[in-house]
């Protein structure tokens, strides 16, 4: 049996450029948002991540996204792909996050993992990310 390890890290938005899109008068909002993020601890590197959202008349949305991120998770370096279904409500993002399958690239090849987090508009966001390798 193959035992997962936890990954102690956090991650920064270096940017975030929301556009609305398909927009309808008396309608919940459409925005793409294409979002960098860097990340410090157990995973270092980049991240690049496009969101789809959509947010009713009170500010509450609902989103996924895709994000590759390129780096190193421990000693091993290389690239994968998160997918980020969550909620934003009272100004708390609460996401899920899950390598995609056959998403790893060099010595990441064959990642597994899940992670989440909730949090503000803080600069540094805490995660919780366990992986393993097929």
């Amino acid at each position: 049996m193959i035992m997962k390890t936890h990954a102690a890290a956090t991650f920064e938005i270096k940017s975030w450029n929301e556009n609305p899109f398909n927009e309808l008068e008396g309608a919940p909002k459409l925005v793409r948002a294409s979002v960098l993020k860097s990340y410090h601890g157990d995973i270092e590197g980049e991240g690049t991540l496009e969101y789809l959202m959509i947010y009713n008349e009170n500010g509450f949305a609902t989103y996924v996204g895709f994000e590759r991120v390129v780096g190193k998770i421990g000693a091993r370096s290389g690239s994968f792909v998160l997918e980020d279904k969550g909620v934003f409500e009272g100004g708390i993002a609460k996401s899920s996050l899950k390598v995609m399958p056959g998403s790893g690239t060099g010595e990441l090849r064959g990642l597994r993992g899940e992670g989440n987090y909730a949090t503000g508009h803080a600069k540094e966001h805490a995660f919780a990310f366990e992986y393993e390798f097929e």
